[in-house]
């Protein structure tokens, strides 16, 4: 069971909801979604939509919307530098990426727009920066590839970025106009509200086996049993502890903090900048946000831990480089500035695709977002429920032409490889946490 807490301060936002429900007697269902986040919700809303006189159950073992959804840095992504598609060699790859990042943006927003969702939406692009000046042979190739997709962009010098972020820490950037930030909790909490009536969801309730018989599934919880028609696993980084996927992508844990909200005369001693999002150009470098009711927020580690909990002690190790982090970029700030710290749980593949696939007759997958989920989430939620509908979509039909997640090297073998390059990653970022 994973275990909910109060830790992050994009949850600790929200108001609390007392409608929870645990699974504790056995079921019957048409369809069973197994897992809460962006994609489950998408997927139960859209077979809610779908098939209104279907019963749909959703699950999730922990509270919906509490997991990663919940906990990312807010980023609603129209490109990615550190995904691996970024090279000529790969360019008809990396346009296939954002074809799907494009069509995730505009299901975010139809959903928004749909539900008069207010989750901070904010068209401000982002910037990727570097206190380094030797990465501007990196964002000056990356603009290159840019250009040839069609992709806009400026390219900024410290002077500009002091103007426009408020520190002085980055030497140059790379902004594109293209992505939105958002608020995380607040768009995951609307995807709750948002279900239709007959759609039943059940939280801190844990899927610990499943079978599928001829034309029924059964799956065991700890307190009953559900048997379904159909079933929807959109657990993410989860998918592996249900041997759904195994060898195709595995967690890696983040850590982030966020400060309380600037008082007036520390927004000052910054510039009063307008919010902001910066990603690193090195891929173990630090995410930071300037938030719109005026906080910081970093995320500057990522590594292979128990997905499941991070104990407080843990985590507070790792927020002590969350600290250092703000103070290299703000060390005018006080240094008992932050008010929350958190981890969350990412889903990798090899070549950063994502996850997509029919499994077994009437048995469904969608997830590993590599890092990108806001809008590939919501996407492939509405998508893999049309698809487990037996419909067609031309948004599937972009979804279905990506590059498929490769094969992985089994244990002990893949987290030996992964321990070592996120230990190279590390070492070559050490001055961008």
């Amino acid at each position: 069971m994973i275990i909910n807490d109060k830790t992050c301060s994009w949850i600790n936002d929200l108001s609390l909801r007392n409608n929870i429900k645990t699974l504790k007697k056995s079921m019957s269902c048409d369809w069973l979604i197994v897992g809460a986040g962006y994609t489950g919700l998408s997927a139960a809303r859209k077979l809610g939509q779908l098939h209104p006189n279907k019963k749909i159950i959703l699950v999730d073992a922990q509270l919906a919307g509490e997991g990663a959804s919940g906990r990312n840095s807010g980023y609603l992504v129209d490109t990615t530098l550190n995904d691996g598609f970024t090279s000529n060699k790969e360019l008809k790859n990396y346009k296939k990426k954002t074809d799907i990042y494009k069509l995730g943006i505009q299901t975010v927003k139809r959903f928004i727009k749909e539900y008069q969702v207010d989750c901070d939406w904010n068209d401000s692009g982002k910037y990727f920066a570097s206190s380094k000046s030797n990465d501007e042979i990196h964002l000056i190739n990356f603009g290159n590839t840019l250009t040839k997709l069609g992709f806009q962009y400026n390219l900024f010098s410290q002077a500009d970025l002091k103007k426009r972020l408020g520190t002085n820490f980055y030497n140059l950037a790379l902004y594109t106009n293209g992505g939105v930030l958002l608020h995380p909790g607040k768009l995951a909490r609307a995807m709750i509200d948002a279900l239709s009536s007959n759609v039943e969801l059940f939280e801190n309730s844990s899927l610990l086996e499943w079978e599928k018989n001829v034309d029924t599934i059964f799956c065991k919880f700890k307190n009953a049993n559900i048997n379904t028609n159909k079933i929807i696993f959109c657990t993410n980084a989860f998918l592996k502890s249900l041997a759904i996927k195994t060898n195709y992508n595995f967690p890696i844990t983040l850590t982030a903090s966020m400060t309380r909200a600037l008082t007036e005369s520390e927004f000052k001693s910054i510039g009063q900048p307008n919010e902001w999002g910066v990603l690193p150009v090195k891929p173990m470098g630090a995410t930071v946000r300037m938030t719109k009711n005026r906080r910081i927020l970093i995320r500057n580690t990522a590594e292979i831990f128990n997905p499941f909990k991070m104990s407080e002690f843990d985590l507070k190790k790792r927020s002590i480089k969350q600290h250092i982090g703000i103070k290299k970029r703000f060390p005018q700030l006080p240094s008992d500035i932050i008010e929350s710290s958190w981890s969350g749980v990412v889903s990798r593949s090899r070549n950063s695709s994502q996850i997509f696939d029919i499994i077994d007759n009437n048995v469904y997958v969608a997830g590993c977002y590599n890092g990108s989920g806001i809008g590939v989430a919501t996407l492939f939620g509405e998508q893999i429920a049309i698809k487990a509908s037996n419909e067609s979509t031309p948004e599937m039909e972009t979804i279905e032409a990506r590059k498929k997640p490769t094969w992985l090297v089994p244990q002990p073998f893949l987290n030996l490889g992964i321990r070592t390059r996120l230990m190279y990653e590390r070492f070559i970022a050490k001055s961008e946490i």
